[in-house]
């Protein structure tokens, strides 16, 4: 039989499994993604074996920065606001010397 046209689904490791053929997962992306988002897992096959297994990737909860916690701590100085030197613009440019 085909590694998997009939999307057998197993449990492992906690998870769901989809079993799929390159060509079905090829044809179906799609509607794969949604599945995996859920938690799912896919492991495809060429065959009849395994070749790969995609999984979702774990959320993190975004990391909130606090602002100003290096304030008083970064002295700019005033050069840093005045023109490049002519050299450094051209050099920007591509142009050499």
């Amino acid at each position: 039989p085909a590694f998997c046209v009939d999307l057998v689904q197993f449990p492992i490791y906690g998870r769901t499994m989809i079993k799929l053929n390159i060509h079905q997962a090829k044809a179906n992306l799609s509607r794969y993604l949604g599945r995996l988002a859920k938690g799912e897992a896919i492991v495809l096959g060429k065959q009849n074996t395994p070749i790969a297994e995609i999984r979702p990737l774990p959320r993190e909860a975004p990391v909130r920065r606090r602002l100003g916690v290096c304030e008083g701590q970064v002295e700019i100085p005033a050069s840093f606001f005045e023109p490049l030197p002519p050299e450094i613009l051209r050099a920007f440019n591509g142009e050499t010397e």
